[in-house]
């Protein structure tokens, strides 16, 4: 992480469900089939999965930003979220100041539990600790333990797994799954179909997997659902759900 700046770069605003969104810069995994790239090329290193911002918030334009407009729920997403150094203290602004629900919008869960977060939408990656290595460069206990810690302290956690066949296959899902289930049966699951990124070997799977690998999560989980994005619709989610239809609040 050495010179790798971890910050929040820009604020989003969803008019029609009250939502903001604080965005991040960085990341501690190494992905090298990270979606990000499809959108800059970058290499995978920590923080560089996106173009690097010219400008990072403060947290007084952040709180001022907030401020202008009316919000019941404000997401934190990245990048990695939990390793910004301001997320405490806009936690506890948008939940103890605003009066708003907090939540991860999107995290790979490298610090849960956290005072003044209600809840988060954990990226699960594989459930064998080599191909989680061989994914992520980091061990699956940062996931794992914390998700666990995040359900124990009464957050409302979701999770969600991407289908790479010849990586995360549909045993690693299944499995997953099941230890979802020993959680909690009612924990939501997304798979996620993997979109290719360049340079990468995996290529996309078929409906077809996609459908099995739901129909195996439905014999653990009760609420299991999943996407299939195409390179296109992935650069612009707002042609499937108006909650993306956002505009920049700074």
């Amino acid at each position: 992480m050495t010179g790798c700046i971890i910050s929040f770069f820009e604020i989003t605003y969803n008019e029609k469900y009250r939502f903001a969104t604080l965005h991040n810069f960085g990341c501690t995994f190494r992905c090298g089939i990270c979606s990000y790239k499809l959108r800059s090329g970058a290499d995978g290193a920590p923080g560089q999965s996106y173009p690097r911002p010219q400008k990072f918030l403060t947290k007084s334009e952040m709180k001022r930003a907030l401020r202008s407009v009316e919000v019941d729920k404000v997401y934190f997403m990245g990048g990695e979220p939990t390793i910004s150094k301001e997320l405490p203290e806009m936690l506890d602004f948008a939940k103890n100041v605003l009066g708003a629900e907090t939540f991860l919008g999107h995290t790979n869960g490298s610090r849960l539990p956290l005072p003044n977060l209600d809840g988060a939408n954990v990226g699960i990656k594989a459930w064998d600790e080599q191909v989680h290595q061989e994914y992520t460069g980091r061990p699956k206990s940062l996931i794992f333990n914390n998700f666990a810690a995040g359900v124990r302290a009464g957050l409302e956690m979701k999770a969600n797994i991407v289908f790479v066949p010849g990586l995360v296959d549909i045993d690693q899902i299944e499995a997953v799954a099941a230890w979802l289930a020993e959680l909690g049966q009612e924990i939501p699951l997304h798979i996620m179909g993997y979109i290719p990124v360049p340079g990468q070997r995996y290529e996309r799977p078929t409906d077809e997997q996609i459908q099995k690998a739901k129909e195996a999560c439905q014999k653990h989980l009760r609420n299991v659902n999943s996407s299939h994005l195409t390179v296109q619709e992935a650069l612009d989610l707002t042609t499937r759900d108006d909650r993306f239809a956002v505009r920049k609040i700074t």
